[in-house]
C-alpha cells in the first residue's frame, strides 16, 4: 500500500482486520481522537456505540463472519461534529431492504439499524464504490454541551 502524498491532519485512518476482537481497537482509537477536540464524554459514547454496531454489521452481515477481511475506518473529529466513514470489500449492502424491526418484537438481535440511525444525526449509504460498501456516520455536537461565551 502507498503512502499519500498527504494526510487530513483532522482525521485519524486506520484499518483492522473484520475479527470483532479488534473493535476496541476501533473504539480506543475513536475515544481518544474525539476526546483531543473536547467532546463529552457521554456524546462520545452514543457514537462510540453506533460505530461498534456498524463494525459488528460489517463483519457479521457484508463479511458473512469471516474474520480475515480489512475494515477501513476513517475518524474526522472538528470542533462540532464528528464523521466516521467505514469501508469493507464485502457483499453489497441494499439500504432499501435495511429496515429496522419493530421496537414492540421483542427478540435477540436486529435491533442495530434502529440504533444507529438513532444515535447518529446522519448515516448515509454510499453505493459509488464498485465492490463492498461505505457507509458515512455523522453526529453533531449538542447545543447543551457547547461551551457559553
Amino acid at each position: 500500500m502507498a503512502l499519500p502524498d498527504h494526510i487530513d491532519s483532522e482525521s485519524v485512518e486506520l484499518v483492522v482486520p473484520s475479527n470483532p476482537r479488534f473493535l476496541a481497537v476501533v473504539r480506543a482509537v475513536l475515544r481518544e481522537t474525539a476526546e483531543m477536540q473536547g467532546w463529552d464524554p457521554k456524546e462520545l459514547r452514543a457514537v462510540t456505540l453506533a460505530v461498534d454496531e456498524a463494525c459488528s454489521n460489517i463483519i457479521r452481515h457484508s463479511y458473512k463472519g469471516r474474520t480475515d477481511m480489512p475494515v477501513w475506518v476513517k475518524i474526522r473529529t472538528l470542533a462540532n461534529e464528528i464523521r466516521v466513514e467505514l469501508r469493507d470489500r464485502g457483499e453489497k449492502v441494499d439500504p432499501a431492504k435495511l429496515q429496522p424491526r419493530d421496537l414492540d418484537d421483542v427478540r435477540p438481535g436486529g435491533l442495530g439499524i434502529h440504533l444507529i440511525r438513532s444515535l447518529m444525526d446522519e448515516v448515509t449509504y454510499d453505493l459509488s464504490e464498485p465492490d463492498g460498501n461505505r457507509l458515512i456516520l455523522v453526529r453533531k455536537k449538542s447545543r447543551q454541551h457547547e461551551p457559553e461565551d
